[in-house]
């Protein structure tokens, strides 16, 4: 099994002189992961992360050119790349899925060449900068479809099929055939969460066979905050690969170290997992949100994902520390996703394997393979 990271926010967190020590050394994140036998980079892809083409989104700024750097960092130090390309101008999960501004007047049929126009000029670019890719995410978790309102999978109510499944599909392929064209040997990934609801998958994955969908790998994002306990996510896991017989990839996971926030004295949690949002959770955590509960979570969750044959894992932004410029997203970033009601600043610090102060914490220590 392949151990991941994603590292989107490499660039940001460089340039704000963030620092990262190991026994009170100074580190690179990058070189320690390689040091842990980690092989695998994972960087999103956004279309136009600016508002008039120069006011930038933040949290990564992930346009071509940053892709670019951050591959290249990667490649120096023999990691695998991997893309993920999220067909938005910003963040796009389950609850939003926002098409491109510059996309936003195109008829089905014209979004369906604009796809594949956009697909394959980018991977075009990628390759001729000499850039490999093992694997291309077709979509951010594309649990709900993607590039709504056209690709949209619109519930339809308890224990009743989502409908727009064939628009859905056709710009699936749209993206799968540029990518076959520039890189016909990376492994195709379609990204989902809600990984332990075996229902959804099972009718995700079924569409995808029945509508001759081209793809290598079934992705899924794990959070017990959200997805439920081990056992439900390898069931589920079990059977898909009963069903289609996929590899299976953790394209993210995280879990926290603290519920103490960064900012002392804040009025309100500003962190995504804090004390009050567990007070609602129904789901039951495999361990404390400690230093010690989340390395004793890495370490069975790896050993779990080893025992079911996952052939990879990936921790997400593992090394988001906070920082005087670091936030998941600038005011104009908020506006394209109208999230403006919320904080801008780095509400995902708690899960990395870093603490605040850029220091190792034992979880870092576990999320390792051993050298063959």
């Amino acid at each position: 099994m392949k151990l991941g990271i994603d590292v989107s926010t490499l660039i940001e967190e460089r340039k704000a002189e963030a620092q990262y020590f190991i026994n009170d050394k100074l580190v690179e994140p990058l070189q320690v992961f390689a040091e842990n036998n980690v092989e695998l980079v994972r960087i999103r892809l956004w279309v136009d992360p600016y508002k008039n083409k120069n006011k930038p989104y933040l949290g990564g700024t992930n346009d071509l050119e940053t892709f670019i750097e951050i591959a290249k960092a990667a490649k120096k130090l023999n990691y695998q790349i991997v893309l993920d390309f999220h067909y938005s101008d910003f963040w796009a999960d389950p609850g939003k899925q926002f098409l491109p501004k510059a996309w936003t007047n195109l008829s089905f049929e014209q979004l369906l060449q604009q796809v594949y126009d956009y697909t394959h000029i980018t991977l075009k670019t990628i390759k001729e900068e000499g850039i490999d890719l093992v694997g291309i995410q077709v979509g951010n978790e594309i649990t709900n479809g993607f590039l709504w309102p056209h690709g949209q999978l619109i519930d339809q109510g308890p224990s009743l099929e989502r409908s727009n499944y064939p628009n859905f599909i056709k710009l699936i392929k749209s993206s799968v055939k540029a990518c076959r064209e520039i890189y016909k040997d990376a492994k195709i990934i379609l990204h989902l969460e809600r990984s332990h609801n075996k229902e959804v998958y099972e009718e995700f994955f079924t569409k995808m066979t029945l509508y001759n969908v081209d793809y290598d790998v079934i992705g899924v994002s794990y959070y017990p905050y959200w997805h439920g306990t081990f056992e439900q996510l390898f069931a589920n896991l079990d059977n898909c690969k009963n069903l289609f017989n996929k590899e299976i990839m953790i394209m993210e996971c995280g879990y926290s170290f603290t519920l103490e926030d960064y900012i002392l004295e804040v009025d309100n949690p500003q962190l995504v997992i804090n004390s009050k949002m567990l007070e609602k959770l129904k789901e039951t955590l495999p361990h404390p949100l400690t230093a010690d509960g989340q390395k004793l979570f890495v370490r069975d969750f790896l050993n779990k994902c080893r025992e079911n044959e996952i052939s990879a894992v990936f921790y997400w932004e593992p090394a988001w520390i906070p920082g005087k410029t670091i936030c998941w997203s600038s005011k104009e970033g908020q506006e394209y996703i109208r999230e403006t009601h919320k904080s801008t600043r780095n509400e995902w610090s708690n899960q990395c394997l870093f603490d605040y102060d850029g220091k190792a914490l034992p979880a870092f220590y576990e999320f390792k393979n051993e050298r063959k």
